[in-house]
């Protein structure tokens, strides 16, 4: 399996939002309202994988969000798991598990993500400091080799991971996007701070599959990255809910050995009603 999978079903509510700060303070950039989400949300999915033209339940994801405590204050906490099934496992076994806890303005305080994966064992950790109209990122990483990167980087603006981000774009509308805009933002990951791209595709509906089927009004978006001679590829298609909620429900990636989806089976805890549902 290819982490790309992983990252990006993190990051399909986040990247079709572009926040850029225009003005000097810091904390007046950072901090945003939570109109989406409340402690007890819980998002669950089933991912699948195209094997020799066939479809194969490839493992099962949950994001899980609640209220905790960060150096005395009170602050959100998300958790992100993701786990192979036992097919998948006899190829590629991965058990990945993320956890952000940022401010109630969702402001990001710490990020961690534990990556079992192909056998080998990657973790990741960003402590988040602000001073001087500047985020500071203290960045640890420990590769598969064994090896540890330690980096202390300082963007101007706001920098979120991949959980942190994923919870604060929520809140933004995406009423102002025009069909092929194209969408830039940069995050942290490993220890580097990255620049993206989205192209927003316009809105489309996205039916579930199973017993209960329910259909979704969905914004549709791009995510591309260019390799080292700078060609831009699509990586992933995803539908998020056109409602309040802005949750995914829906992924088409293109892997680097085929093609993988996932889909939402299960969401409770919302703070919104799904108006985005629409009557069969």
């Amino acid at each position: 399996m290819d982490k790309r999978l992983f990252i990006l079903l993190l990051f399909c509510v986040a990247r079709f939002f572009h926040f850029t700060p225009q003005i000097s303070s810091l904390y007046a950039q950072c901090p945003v309202e939570n109109t989406a989400f409340q402690s007890g949300e819980r998002l669950e999915y089933k991912l699948y994988f195209n094997w020799k033209f066939i479809w194969k339940k490839a493992g099962t994801a949950s994001m899980t969000t609640r209220l905790a405590s960060y150096k005395g204050k009170s602050a959100f906490q998300t958790d992100l798991i993701t786990v192979t099934s036992k097919h998948i496992d006899r190829f590629f076994m991965m058990r990945d598990t993320l956890r952000a806890i940022y401010t109630t303005q969702i402001v990001p305080l710490y990020y961690r993500k534990g990556a079992s994966e192909g056998g080998k064992y990657r973790l990741n950790e960003i402590t988040y400091t602000y001073a001087g109209g500047k985020t500071n990122l203290h960045q640890y990483y420990l590769h598969g080799n064994g090896s540890v990167s330690i980096d202390d980087n300082s963007v101007s603006g706001c920098v979120h991971d991949m959980v942190s981000m994923v919870m604060r774009c929520r809140s933004y509308k995406a009423s102002d996007f025009t069909v092929g805009q194209r969408i830039p933002f940069q995050f942290a990951d490993g220890n580097k701070v990255k620049t993206e791209t989205l192209i927003y595709r316009g809105i489309k509906k996205f039916k579930t599959e199973g017993k209960n089927k329910k259909t979704y009004r969905c914004l549709v978006f791009s995510y591309l990255e260019k390799n080292s001679k700078g060609k831009e590829k699509e990586i992933v298609t995803f539908y998020i809910t056109d409602d309040m909620n802005h949750i995914p429900v829906r992924l088409d990636l293109n892997l680097r050995f085929g093609t993988a989806k996932a889909f939402l089976t299960n969401a409770t805890g919302l703070r919104n009603p799904e108006t985005s549902l629409e009557t069969e």
